[in-house]
């Protein structure tokens, strides 16, 4: 086994894919740390009351820590998508398989090397997010580590990229077309998803929903707080229960696109 995940790693790494996606990661954690650390932090804001998810200094760190967790996750969406489209986009899926007859094992390594990609890739952004939401809290003379649940969120924060890379490798088999997967998947969970949840939270029925999809289960598990039309905060889970529901999410796409794998007629 440790022979397959190092080949999964090996077939990362010798692409250009991995420090090209390094850099985005990088520059829009920084980015959007610095924009929302500028914006919440600013006189204008002070003068007012601030939004529910930026009244105190553990939340505005915790806000401007993880404001490029979104489009983090999208691109470790997109690396779980092609690290399995590519081999059916390339058709090097059959000699994967025949070096490694085992299919079950092959998929296994596959789990285990986008979990240790989207943790890298959340490393990555964290560097690029947490000094530049630093230099800009410590600036506007706010703290930037002054509640120990911000460094729960910085910990958690590699755990739901990596489940989302699994998430997208279950999108990858189910949707046997690499540039569709990508599409109907970047645009599920960056648009219609969190729509969805925004519609959801006006009903009082949708309200018990809303915690349970995947991206209100991410803000529940990175400890950021959600907001519906009128500026409130709406109802989220706990921390462990939003790790839960994500680990859930990314168990049943990935399991059912190792099932669909190992049964599939490949030749």
């Amino acid at each position: 086994m440790s022979a397959v995940i190092r080949s999964e790693f090996r077939k990362f790494f010798t692409t250009r894919l991995w420090w090209g996606m390094a850099i985005a990661v990088f520059l829009s954690g920084a980015a959007f740390a610095m924009i929302i650390g500028l914006i919440f932090t600013s006189s204008a804001m002070s003068g007012e009351t601030p939004p529910v998810y930026a009244r105190t200094d553990a939340a505005l760190a915790k806000m401007v820590f993880t404001s490029g967790i979104q489009v983090g996750y999208l691109l470790t969406l997109a690396v779980g998508i092609m690290m399995i489209g590519s081999e059916y986009r390339h058709e090097t899926i059959t000699s994967t398989f025949l070096g490694t007859p085992r299919r079950g094992r092959v998929m296994g390594a596959k789990v285990v090397t986008l979990l240790g990609v989207g943790a890298m890739y959340g490393i990555v952004s964290l560097l690029g997010s947490v000094v530049a939401g630093t230099i800009i809290l410590t600036a506007r003379g706010h703290s930037a580590f002054g509640d120990p649940s911000i460094w729960r969120t910085l910990a958690l924060s590699l755990l739901v990229l990596g489940l989302w890379a699994l998430i997208g490798l279950g999108a990858g088999i189910l949707i046997p077309n690499q540039v569709a997967a990508l599409l109907i998947s970047i645009g599920v969970a960056w648009i219609v998803e969190p729509i969805l949840g925004v519609v959801l939270a006006i009903p009082s029925w949708g309200q018990h929903i809303t915690p349970y999809l995947p991206s209100q289960a991410t803000s529940a598990t990175l400890g950021t707080v959600s907001s519906g039309f009128d500026g409130e905060a709406v109802a989220q889970l706990s921390w462990w229960a939003g790790a839960l529901v994500l680990a859930a999410y990314a168990a049943v796409m990935a399991g059912v696109g190792t099932w669909r794998t190992v049964r599939a007629d490949i030749s």
